[in-house]
């Protein structure tokens, strides 16, 4: 028999999530040997694994979460000199790099949201399926879901159910957290969860759990997960080398719409006015950073979506680093500010 081809080769241990559209993100990248690449959402090291298994590569990977970091550590040690671990947010990505004399690099991968860890771990806080503290951070700084949930105005809250959950009840739910807190606090994500779904009533058919756009529009904010990602595609333009290339899977809407403007803008694929409502030159922005590798998202195909369920929402985004200089901070539209 054949060996398998180092592209495609399974290279998930026994017990560990595949990571999500693995051989996509991979066809994208292109590893090559003796090539750097950032891995800027470790988690459990699958973007990892299978850019270290694709070629002889370095591959330099990022984590707010120290538990990540700590397991990452372990799994250095099977990639002696390949693997190097680094604490702390992709939205510094760069600084991250150059700071350990690692920049420019050949690729970066994005795999955004929470983690199947973080899932998993009731102690997190970030699911409802098992209960657990209300505390939802990627890190180990900043306020908890816990804070927010307690202490945010009724109209605060709807607001954020409604621009990170996109939930048409947001103000209902948002009224029944306050009046539930007035009786106690709201400590766990179990009761978190019955209080949304008493507001919002059952769901019909197969719906989702009517708890689970509160829960994620809380993770969203608590985390800055949207200021983060600019701030991360932004660090990602300026590590990238000349021919780079940027690859990002995100899950849910927010987030594809963010890196979607980001690369047409940075692209120069935007609407430019017409001859009847010309853009000026000096409007038109700097030189295009990035070339797209398609026009529209790459899906998962149906036997990975039918085997993983958490493939069915991603949507794979690549790009190519050009000549062109890095943008300034804050130019451009989806680029610019947190």
């Amino acid at each position: 028999m054949a060996a398998p081809d180092r592209h495609t080769a399974n290279t998930t241990p026994p017990g560990e999530h595949a990571p999500v559209m693995a051989a996509a993100v991979l066809d994208a990248l292109v590893p090559r040997d003796g090539g750097v690449y950032a891995d800027a959402t470790f988690g459990r090291g699958g973007y990892s694994r299978a850019i270290l298994a694709a070629a002889d590569t370095t591959v330099w990977a990022i984590d707010r979460d120290p538990e990540a970091v700590r397991f990452g550590e372990s799994l250095a040690r099977q990639y002696p000199g390949r693997l190097r671990m680094i604490q702390g947010r992709f939205g510094e990505l760069d600084a991250l790099l150059d700071a350990h004399g690692a920049a420019p690099v050949d690729g970066v991968a994005f795999d955004l949201g929470v983690s199947t860890p973080q899932l998993d771990t009731p102690e997190r806080g970030f699911a409802f399926q098992h209960d657990g503290p209300l505390d939802m951070r990627m890190g180990c700084d900043g306020p908890t879901a816990e804070a927010v949930v307690n202490e945010l105005s009724e109209a605060d809250l709807a607001r954020l159910i409604w621009d990170y959950g996109e939930d048409r009840k947001a103000r209902r739910i948002a009224r029944a957290i306050v009046r539930a807190r007035r009786e106690s606090p709201i400590t766990r994500t179990g009761a978190l969860a019955e209080v949304v779904r008493r507001a919002a009533g059952a769901p019909k058919g197969d719906a989702i759990d009517p708890a689970t756009r509160t829960f994620q529009a809380l993770r969203i904010h608590v985390n800055d997960e949207l200021g983060e990602l600019r701030r991360g595609l932004q660090a990602a333009e300026r590590a990238l080398r000349t021919g780079g290339r940027l690859v990002v899977v995100a899950f849910h809407s927010l987030e594809d719409r963010l890196v979607k403007r980001f690369l047409r803008e940075r692209s120069g694929n935007l609407p430019r006015g017409s001859r009847h409502s010309p853009v000026p030159d000096a409007a038109a922005g700097p030189a295009p950073t990035f070339t797209l590798l398609q026009r529209t998202a790459r899906k998962p195909d149906r036997t990975e979506a039918a085997a993983n369920p958490r493939a069915r929402s991603a949507r794979l985004r690549a790009a190519e680093r050009t000549t062109a200089p890095a943008w300034p901070v804050g130019a451009g539209d989806a680029g610019g500010g947190a």
